[in-house]
This record gives C-alpha cells, sequence and structure tokens, in this order.
C-alpha cells in the first residue's frame, strides 16, 4: 500500500493542543482495552475487523500480527499507513470514508496516536480473558474505606480528582435499600425502628431482614424475566395466551431461597437432563419455551424453526455470556470474533428441544395448547399437600387403633353367626368419611384443582442443524454443524456421543475450563447496575467490542472471582454491594461533578432514578394500603383501559380485569401481553420481552404523569390512601397531611409543603362541599348508598390530595 506523508503544521499544532487539553491522557501509559480498542472498533472493524467475507483491502486491524504486518508501525508515525490514512486531507484517501459516516474525534485521533508512539501494544480481549485476583489499593481514608470495594472505587475517584459525597440521611437510606432488595418502600415503623438504631450494624440488620423476605425474589424475578423476555403470550401472529406462569414462580422461589446461579443456570437450560430431574427442574425449562411462537394457517415449519434457533442464539448468548453472537446469523461478526458457524452450532445446543408440536397442535383457544406441557403445583402447595397428606394419614391409623381396641375389648362372643352380627353392626355405625377426614380430603382436593398447566422441555432427537448462508432458511447448501461453543472460546466436555443442554449449562458456569469467568463478570456487573445505577461496564447486553469496557476491570475481577469462588451465592454477592460506604452515600452532588463526571462512572455520589413501572404501581397500592402481597400463583389482570384489545384478533378478545383482592397483586404477577403490554407498564417503559431486556430506557413524557393520576388502578389508590388518612391521623389537617407523607415519603412536609397541600385541601373541599355529584364521580369506585354527603365530600377532597402526593417525582424515585 502506498504510504503518504501528509504531516503539517497545522495537524501537530492541534495535536499539541489536544495533549494539552487532555492532562489524563498524559499521565500513564495508554490501555488498549479501555483508550484504544473502543475508538478501533466504532470506526474501523466493520471494514477491517473479523468478518473475512466482507473485509476491505485484506486489512484486519483486530489482530495484533495481521496490523502490524501491514498497516502499524509501532513507535513510527510517518511508517503506519493506518495514521496517515487517519489524518489525510484527500477525501479519497481519508479513512473512516465518507461513505461510511464515520468521523474521529480530534481526542480520538490523539490517542491513536499516543498509542502508536508508545509502541501500539495490543491486549487479548479483557472479557474473554479468565478474571484475575487483584489486590486493593492502599488509600488515605481509610475510615471511609472500610472494605475492598470501597479501596478500589475510593482510589479511581481520587485519581479522577473527585471525592465521596457525603453518606444519605437514615430515612433516605432505608428507603433506597428497601426498594433496591424489594422493589416497595418501608414502613413508618421500619423507618423510626432504623433511624433510632445507632448501632454499626443498623444497615446489616435491615439488609439481613430484606434478602429474608419473600419481597426479595419478587423483586429480583423482575430483572430476570426481563433477561429470558418472559411473557404471558406467544407474541407472534394473534398472540394468544400460553400457559407458563409456574416458571415465574420457580425463578421468585430460586431467588428466595439462595438457588446457587450455577444450579439456576443448569436447571433452566437443562432441567430435563439432570438425573432424577425434579419438579422445580422440569418447570425451570420453561426457558426454553418462551421465545415468541406462531401458530398461524400456512405457516412454513422450517421457516419458523430457524426463527426459533435464531431467537435462542440471541437470548443465551445475552443472557449468560452479554454476548452479541445473534449478529452473526447472515455472516461473521462485524466486531467480535464469532463466526456464522459459531452461530448456527451454539444454535445445535438446542436441537433436541421438541417444538414442532404446536404447530400441529397448536390453536386460537385462549390459552393456546403448546405442548409439551405438565400440569403442577407451586412448591408451596406441594408441601401443604404433602403435610396434609401425612396428616391425614396418621388420622387414619388413629382411628384404625382405636377401632381394633374397641374391637377386643367387647364382649365375647361364642357363635361364629353372633360375631358377624356384631362386626356388621360395627361397620353400619362408622361413617365413611370422619369431619376430620372430611377436612383434610377436601383440602387436599382443592390444592390439587389449584394445579396449572406450564411449558416445559422434552428432549427428542436433535434434528439437523446447517449453516444458513445470508440467514436464508430456504438455502440448503451450507454446513452440517453440530453442538459447539464459539471456536475462540475453547470447547464444551461432551458427557456422551454429542454435547448436550447439559454440556453447555456446565460449560457456562465453569471458571477453571469453560466460560464460568464470562459468565460471573456479566451477572456480578449487572447486579451492580441494579444497585449503583450504571454497570462497572455500562454496556450490561454487551461485553464485545462494541460494549464498554469496565472502568473498574479490577474491582470487577474480584467480584466474579469472589461470586464464582463462594458458590455462586447471589445473596452474599447482595449484601457485600450495598454494606459500602458507596452505597451508603447521597445521590444530591455539585454542578462541577456531574460536569467532569457526567455518569458517574467513578460513583462519587449514589444514582437517583425513577422506580421501575411495577414498582411505581406497587407503591402506590403499599402507601394507600391496597397491596396484596399473596406470594405466587396465576397472573392477575389490573384495571385497563376499555377498547385497548380491539384490534386483538385470532381470536377477537375482550380484557377482564379481575374484580377481587386479585387486583391488588404485585406488578411481577401483572399479564404480560406482548403485542398489547399493559398501558401503565408501557408509559413507565416496561418492555414488550419480545428480546432480552438488560437495560430498561428511562423516557419522562406527560403520558407517566397523566397514568399516575387518572389510571383507575391509580384513582383507586389515592381513594384507599385518603381512606387510609383520615382513619388512621388525628383530626387535624396538618396532622393528617404530616401523616400523608409519612406513608408516602417517610418523612414530614416542609413549611412550604404543608401550606400548597393545605391550599389544595381547601380548594377541593369547596368544590365538592358544592358539587356532591362530582364527589361521587369521582369516588365510585369506592361510593356506598349510605354514605354521607359531608363525608362523601370529605373523602373526595383529601383523595385529590392523595393524587397530588401518589404524583411526586419523590414519590415514585429512588435516591
Amino acid at each position: 500500500m502506498k504510504r503518504y506523508f501528509l504531516f503539517v503544521c497545522s495537524s501537530l499544532t492541534l495535536f499539541t493542543a489536544m495533549l494539552v487539553a487532555s492532562p489524563a491522557l498524559a499521565q500513564k501509559k495508554l490501555d488498549y482495552n479501555r483508550d484504544v480498542r473502543p475508538i478501533l472498533s466504532e470506526n474501523c472493524f466493520f471494514c477491517h475487523g473479523p468478518d473475512g467475507e466482507h473485509r476491505q483491502a485484506d486489512l484486519r486491524l483486530d489482530v495484533e500480527e495481521a496490523a502490524k504486518d501491514y498497516a502499524i508501525v509501532p513507535g513510527d508515525l510517518d511508517g503506519s499507513d493506518v495514521f496517515q490514512r487517519i489524518i489525510s486531507t484527500d477525501a479519497d484517501m481519508q479513512m473512516p470514508p465518507a461513505e461510511s459516516g464515520k468521523k474521529l474525534k480530534p481526542e480520538e485521533v490523539a490517542v491513536l496516536k499516543r498509542w502508536i508512539e508508545e509502541g501500539a501494544q495490543y491486549d487479548p480481549y479483557w472479557a474473554y480473558v479468565k478474571p484475575q485476583p487483584h489486590d486493593a489499593p492502599q488509600v488515605d481514608d481509610q475510615a471511609w474505606s472500610q472494605t475492598d470495594i470501597d479501596r478500589f472505587l475510593l482510589e479511581k475517584m481520587q485519581s479522577a480528582g473527585l471525592t465521596p459525597s457525603p453518606p444519605a440521611d437514615k430515612v433516605t437510606l432505608i428507603r433506597r435499600v428497601t426498594f433496591d432488595l424489594t422493589g416497595l418502600p418501608p414502613t413508618p415503623a421500619e423507618v423510626a425502628e432504623f433511624v433510632a438504631d445507632d448501632s454499626p450494624q443498623a444497615l446489616e440488620k435491615v439488609v439481613d431482614r430484606l434478602l429474608a423476605s419473600k419481597q426479595f425474589g419478587e423483586r429480583m424475578a423482575i430483572y430476570w424475566l426481563d433477561l429470558v423476555r418472559y411473557a404471558d403470550t406467544v407474541g407472534y401472529h394473534g398472540d394468544q395466551d400460553h400457559n407458563i406462569s409456574p416458571y415465574r414462580d420457580y425463578v421468585l422461589d430460586a431467588f428466595n431461597s439462595n438457588l446457587p446461579f450455577d444450579q439456576f443456570t443448569r436447571d433452566q437450560l437443562a432441567g430435563d437432563l439432570l438425573p432424577d430431574s425434579t419438579i422445580d427442574q422440569k418447570i425451570a425449562t420453561g426457558y426454553n419455551r418462551l421465545l415468541q411462537t406462531t401458530h398461524e394457517g400456512g405457516l412454513q415449519q422450517k421457516e419458523y424453526l430457524a426463527i426459533y434457533a435464531a431467537d435462542r442464539v440471541r437470548n443465551v448468548s445475552v443472557v449468560w455470556m452479554g454476548a452479541t453472537v445473534g449478529c452473526a446469523q447472515c455472516h461473521d461478526h462485524k466486531y467480535d470474533p464469532y463466526t456464522i458457524k459459531d452461530f448456527y452450532s451454539l444454535g445445535a445446543f438446542f436441537a433436541d428441544v421438541d417444538e414442532a408440536k404446536h404447530f400441529t397442535m397448536g390453536s386460537n383457544a385462549l390459552p393456546t395448547k403448546r405442548p409439551p406441557e405438565i400440569k403442577v403445583n407451586t412448591r408451596r402447595e406441594r408441601a401443604e399437600i404433602a403435610r396434609l397428606e401425612a396428616e391425614l394419614s396418621q388420622l387414619r391409623q388413629q382411628q384404625e387403633v382405636e377401632q381394633q381396641e374397641a374391637a377386643t375389648t367387647e364382649v365375647s362372643v361364642e357363635d361364629t353367626a353372633a360375631k358377624d352380627q356384631a362386626q356388621k353392626s360395627a361397620e353400619e355405625q362408622q361413617p365413611s368419611l370422619s369431619p376430620a377426614e372430611k377436612r383434610l380430603v377436601d383440602a387436599i382436593k382443592r390444592l390439587n384443582d389449584s394445579a396449572r398447566l406450564t411449558m416445559v422441555t422434552e428432549s427428542i432427537a436433535p434434528r439437523e442443524m446447517r449453516v444458513l448462508p445470508r440467514g436464508n432458511w430456504l438455502d440448503d447448501s451450507g454446513e452440517i454443524v453440530t453442538a459447539a461453543v464459539p471456536q475462540f472460546l475453547g470447547k464444551v466436555n461432551a458427557s456422551g456421543d454429542r454435547a448436550t443442554r447439559l454440556d453447555l449449562a456446565n460449560w457456562f458456569v465453569d471458571a477453571e475450563n469453560g466460560a464460568g469467568g464470562l459468565t460471573a463478570r456479566v451477572m456480578v456487573n449487572r447486579l451492580w447496575y441494579l444497585f449503583y445505577g450504571v454497570g462497572l461496564s455500562k454496556s450490561l447486553d454487551d461485553f464485545g467490542g462494541q460494549g464498554e469496557p469496565p472502568v473498574h476491570p479490577e474491582l470487577l475481577d474480584n467480584l466474579a472471582i469472589d461470586f464464582y469462588s463462594h458458590g455462586w451465592n447471589i445473596k452474599r454477592m447482595v449484601k457485600q454491594m450495598v454494606l459500602t460506604a458507596a452505597y451508603r452515600q447521597s445521590s444530591q452532588t455539585t454542578a462541577e461533578v456531574r460536569t467532569a463526571d457526567p455518569y458517574n462512572r467513578y460513583y462519587s455520589h449514589q444514582s437517583r432514578h425513577r422506580l421501575p413501572a411495577e414498582m411505581v404501581r406497587d407503591n402506590a397500592l403499599a402507601v394507600s394500603g391496597l397491596l396484596n402481597l399473596e406470594y405466587g400463583g396465576p397472573s392477575v389482570r389490573p384495571y385497563q383501559p376499555e377498547g385497548y384489545y380491539r384490534h386483538l384478533n385470532f381470536p377477537q378478545r375482550k380484557y377482564h380485569s379481575d374484580k377481587n383482592a386479585q387486583q391488588w397483586r404485585r406488578g411481577v404477577y401483572v399479564h404480560w401481553q406482548r403485542q398489547f403490554l399493559h398501558p401503565m407498564l408501557k408509559a413507565f417503559d416496561a418492555p414488550s420481552r419480545e428480546e432480552c431486556t438488560a437495560q430498561r430506557p428511562q423516557s419522562n413524557t406527560p403520558l407517566a404523569a397523566l397514568v399516575l393520576l387518572n389510571d383507575p388502578t391509580f384513582v383507586e389508590a389515592a381513594r384507599a390512601f385518603a381512606s387510609r388518612i383520615l382513619s388512621e391521623a388525628p383530626p387535624t389537617d396538618e396532622q393528617r397531611i404530616t401523616h400523608a407523607y409519612q406513608l408516602a415519603l417517610s418523612r414530614d412536609p416542609e413549611q412550604q409543603e404543608l401550606e400548597i397541600v393545605t391550599a389544595v385541601l381547601a380548594d377541593n373541599r369547596e368544590i365538592y362541599q358544592d358539587d356532591t355529584d362530582a364527589a361521587a364521580q369521582l369516588l365510585h369506585v369506592g361510593l356506598k348508598p349510605t354514605d354521607k354527603k359531608a363525608d362523601v365530600a370529605e373523602l373526595a377532597a383529601w383523595t385529590q390530595v392523595a393524587r397530588v402526593i401518589l404524583n411526586l417525582d419523590e414519590t415514585i424515585t429512588r435516591n
């Protein structure tokens, strides 16, 4: 390739200025993975990366040997064609070319210049290197950094010229940790107890209590269900209901029982292949059935089998590897070393999943049939059935003993006929079932009748899998492949003649010979995101070249090692993350800090963000007193707008909300209709769950405020909240407003807030005392014919106050 020597004075002046403006770059040698590779990946690898079929100029920049043989001369800017093309002013020679839509920023050019000057060192890609242990750095502030996590964070903060924020006040802290670990607000009693506890273990006691609660599993399940795209409907075509809710309950139970993450992985991918597979492990294999399916007449089975296989590869690679293997469906990956053969080989692990039955047996019924399915009780129901059956057996044994004892004490009867007559009389006097017995039998029957169908995985002879050139399901010219992991990541140890889903699951969690280190990094990074607002790598779904390398790679490595070396213990990891000085920081910070670190990558303060959609709803129900904390069971249907389902066909259907206490169940149990997600959930950015979602977006639109004001669930919550205020608080307006703030925000109102809310109350009293019909219209859900007009007007006025408080930003925000 012809070399171009186009250094001009203006360029040299530009680079000098950039280096002066970026003193951090001059402090230490550049790190390839952190500083250089992201620039090359974003701007160069599309044409000069892993995809050999579409590679331009036969130049590969993602591999050190190829790049240095052809276009990069370490320490020599003039001799490095890559750099000369980057700084060229000739439109025909400049790289990236204008038609690519890419343009290097001046600071990025400066980084590449320094990198070549420093020797153009390449390093193995961080995500694919086994985690290594790192000693925690020595820091000056020993009082603040009591844990290794804090020491790592403080060292990076100080290197960036930042200092930790002060601790959050105790009210904010207990609200934060309670929302983070349960998805619900703390009660006033829990707040008061924590505030009064001055012991060093005060927060740890709260954390232990929250981790032991059933609500922990419900909160964690919300995130996992996003990852695995759990929904109550098939997604494609008619979007009919399907049977899968017991899988959701399995996930709840797994988090609450602290099931090790490696077993959690095996259960879902291959529970049916485990020796002596349990009912729960069979339920867990519903994971393999969560993808979207169709029962459309005239469908091409071969086409949809290809679609299903691709869906599985996308999901399993993102969930466990944080990898975008799905991008290699039609050609080799543009940015990462995944080939098209890797894509179809990974899909071959699932070639034994029996998923063709529903093509012929599925229907437009609600729910549709998606065999194989089994009928199951929940873990708690099974335990209760076993207890009742044991009690029934014991009762019957006792009755038998009593009958035998009664028989032996009877007067001896001389002749046989008399004996027979006596026995017959005793049997006629004994009823078929005693009242104890009947109670137990009826209870057992009720529990058995409550069993639900759920889709499971059954292994059959694997179907043939072959590479589909350009992803074309009609093209059978590609090579036949067998189950295998991406070639550059090694091999799976097959337990039999062919590698199975169980072998894949074991490989995912094998820290020595498999991808366990990668899996652990991905999972702890996501846990960190849940409690700190942004991951150690903010790319929760892409640990590849287009993702962000971790700002704290040593800390991420240590957490990953700690995770798998302590039995993949989720609760242990969560506890470590929230018992740090960094977690306890205030979320308030200065404008200067936000300018220096706008995304809080150095964690010099806590994050502040709106609650997820389900929690927004749960919070309102909890504050109002309506929340039904029943655990597990079928999905529920809260109020939603009339006619929202009018465009749903095959079959046409009408939404029927629950009319009992099921209406007030937690959001994790709400029916998830993929094509017509509940409007409240949609307004607050819940995903449709057609694909894996590792991080929900957070929008700020008028729709969200309208939902809080007008959605029937929130109107009813406001009415119930008002009733609670009137019934629980002392009679003065100020005392009642204060009680409302304590319930909703865990604090007293400030004087200005008290004045504003008092004015709102006065205005609405005046309105509703003169217009009882308007009051009745507002309260129609809870209004009784026997209610007095004055009481109705007062309740309506306080309902409007409650609506204001439930609509406050602070009410729906985790600080």
